[in-house]
């Protein structure tokens, strides 16, 4: 009898400690990620989350691969990222779930100064491109190059954060930049930077990731999170002066950059499927060709394992 006891209460006590509401909701919020701003500027989390006590602690991520850092270092619970570079990760090893597509961003292209000789893609060989390492520029950039017949070692890479691609292409540190809104809208509009290249199909769409654990242990929680990342969603669409003028602020950027950045960002499709599946099984063999990946890497199987629709499914069917 008192062996039933010791265990009904340590089965009580084991729920207890389940049903405990979480204290810290630690997520990125990033230039590159409209949603993301508005989300953090409206405080529509931290209202979301008053009832449980929770607090929310946000982090700027500079690029995906800081968000991945982060991820992988137990820094935050939730982060942005691009597709591949999310794909990349996870096939090498940090273990998260994508829950949702804030957007398909402006990440494809290939930039020079305005008085630049170069042209092609095929003109880049032997020349510095700056772009951040293992990021979607940086994956897009290989993808470009090996359009032209070119590999990695064709080019001289400047591993640079994006807002120092920016600034090395405009000090004529680098002959070329693979860079990302709202930092290549800005360089296009204020330092007449010219696109190359721009293939829209090599976009892998913005992801937001969370921690498997996390997706685990705290399920009710990421269908909250998701559910005020559509309330931001719909904001932008309905509200779209509105939104570049909030971008503007929170970037600190000027407002026609703003405007540039948001036209050019498409939010039509947050739930994770087809599309983005298709999408990372086209760039994917980049990651072999480019050894980026340990050989043999399945990687139809990591993209399985790394999208997840069934989060996103449940919280926007009870919206």
């Amino acid at each position: 009898m008192r062996r039933v006891l010791f265990l009904a209460s340590a089965a009580i006590a084991s729920l207890s400690v389940i049903a405990e509401p979480l204290k810290e909701l630690r997520l990125d919020y990033a230039y590159y990620s409209p949603s993301s701003l508005v989300i953090k500027k409206f405080g529509w989390l931290e209202e979301a989350f008053k009832p449980s006590g929770t607090e929310v602690k946000w982090v700027l991520s500079q690029g995906s691969n800081r968000a991945l850092e982060f991820l992988n270092s137990n820094s935050v619970d939730i982060g942005s990222t691009a597709g591949l570079a999310a794909l990349l990760a996870r096939a090498n090893g940090n273990p998260i779930k994508t829950v949702y597509i804030y957007s398909r961003p402006e990440w494809t292209a290939l930039a020079v100064a305005k008085d630049s000789p170069i042209k092609t893609v095929a003109d880049l060989k032997g020349k510095k491109v700056a772009a951040t390492k293992g990021t979607d520029p940086y994956l897009f950039l290989l993808r470009a190059l090996h359009t032209a017949g070119l590999k990695k070692g064709d080019i001289e890479h400047v591993a640079l954060q994006h807002a120092d691609g920016r600034a090395a292409l405009e000090q004529g540190r680098v002959d070329a930049w693979a860079g990302l809104d709202p930092h290549l809208a800005a360089s296009e509009l204020e330092a007449g930077t010219r696109v190359i290249y721009r293939n829209i199909n090599f976009n892998t769409y913005g992801f937001l990731n969370s921690r498997e654990d996390f997706a685990k242990d705290h399920p009710d929680e990421l269908r909250r999170v998701i559910k005020v990342y559509e309330k931001a969603r719909g904001w932008i669409l309905k509200n779209p002066a509105e939104a570049a003028k909030l971008v503007s602020e929170e970037a600190k950027v000027p407002l026609n950059v703003a405007q540039l950045q948001l036209k050019r960002t498409d939010f039509s499709n947050p739930r994770p499927g087809a599309e983005h599946i298709t999408a990372l099984k086209e760039a994917a063999p980049i990651l072999i060709d480019e050894a980026l990946v340990k050989p043999g890497t399945d990687l139809n199987r990591t993209i399985a394992e790394l999208i997840d629709v069934r989060v996103v499914g449940s919280a926007l069917a009870s919206n």
